[in-house]
C-alpha cells in the first residue's frame, strides 16, 4: 500500500479530477482496497489529462506513449518509473493479479480519439467499452477476485458515454436514448456483483441526472451523494 503522504495526495488527485468515481470509493469498506481502486481511477485520469493540457494531438500521443511505456515496465518486472501512480498502479497489480489488457484498452482508446471533435454513436460506445468497461473490470477485480467481469462492462460503458456527452464529443439526443435502455442493462448485470464489488460501478447511477438533455442535467453535489447512497445500500444503479 502506498504511504500515508503518497496515499493522500492520489486521493486528492482523484477527488478534483474526477469526483463521482471519487464518490463512489468512499463506500469501499476495505481501506487497502480503496486504496488500490483510487490508484486505478488515478490512472484514469492522468490518461484523460493527456489530451486536455496537450497544445496538439501528437503532443497527447507522445504523452500517452509515456504511459504504455509505464504499463510495459510494470508487466515486465523490470525497474520501473518512480511516479506515483505508476508506483501504485504497480503495487495494486502485484496484490491482486490484474491483467495487462484492460490497461492496453484504455490507452489505445485515447490515443484513437485525439483530435477528433466529434464520434458517432457505434465509435463512442466502443470507445465507452475500452476505457469505462476496462476501468470497471479492473475495480471490480480488486474488491472481489471473483467477481464477473461481465458484470461491470455495462455501467463501464454507460460511464464513458456520460463522459463523451460531457465534453460534447457524441450527439446529446442519440447519446441520451442510448443511455436509457443502457442504464437498464447495467442495472441488470451489476446485481450479479457481490455488496463488497458494488462500489466499482456505483458511480454509473451517475449518469441518470444526463438522460434529461437540457442544459446536461447534471445534478448538485447533495443529490449525486444521495443517489450513490441509495444505490450502495440497495445494491441497484
Amino acid at each position: 500500500m502506498p504511504d500515508g503522504a503518497l496515499e493522500e495526495d492520489l486521493d486528492g488527485a482523484v477527488r478534483r479530477g474526477d469526483p463521482d468515481r471519487w464518490l463512489a470509493t468512499r463506500f469501499i469498506a476495505d481501506r487497502a482496497r480503496r486504496v488500490d481502486v483510487v490508484a486505478l481511477y488515478a490512472f484514469d485520469h492522468e490518461l484523460a489529462r493527456a489530451r486536455r493540457v496537450s497544445s496538439n494531438p501528437l503532443i497527447a500521443e507522445m504523452r500517452l506513449t509515456w504511459w504504455r511505456e509505464a504499463v510495459d515496465e510494470i508487466w515486465a518486472g523490470t525497474r520501473i518509473r518512480a511516479h506515483p501512480i505508476v508506483q501504485a498502479v504497480a503495487a495494486a497489480r502485484r496484490r491482486h493479479g490484474l491483467p495487462r489488457q484492460p490497461f492496453e484498452a484504455v490507452i489505445d482508446a485515447r490515443i484513437d480519439i485525439l483530435g477528433r471533435a466529434r464520434l458517432d454513436l457505434p465509435q463512442a460506445l466502443v470507445w465507452s467499452d475500452a476505457v469505462g468497461g476496462s476501468i470497471a473490470v479492473l475495480a471490480a477485480a480488486v474488491l472481489d477476485a471473483a467477481a464477473p467481469a461481465e458484470a461491470a462492462i455495462a455501467a463501464g460503458r454507460v460511464w464513458g458515454l456520460a463522459l463523451l456527452l460531457r465534453q460534447g464529443l457524441v450527439d446529446r439526443n442519440a447519446a441520451a436514448a442510448w443511455l436509457k435502455g443502457g442504464l437498464a442493462e447495467a442495472r441488470r448485470d451489476a446485481r450479479r456483483l457481490d455488496v463488497a464489488a458494488f462500489p466499482a460501478v456505483a458511480h454509473a447511477t451517475l449518469a441518470r441526472g444526463l438522460v434529461r438533455g437540457g442544459d446536461g442535467g447534471e445534478e448538485s453535489p447533495l443529490v449525486k451523494r444521495l443517489r450513490m447512497l441509495w444505490a450502495v445500500s440497495t445494491g441497484r444503479l
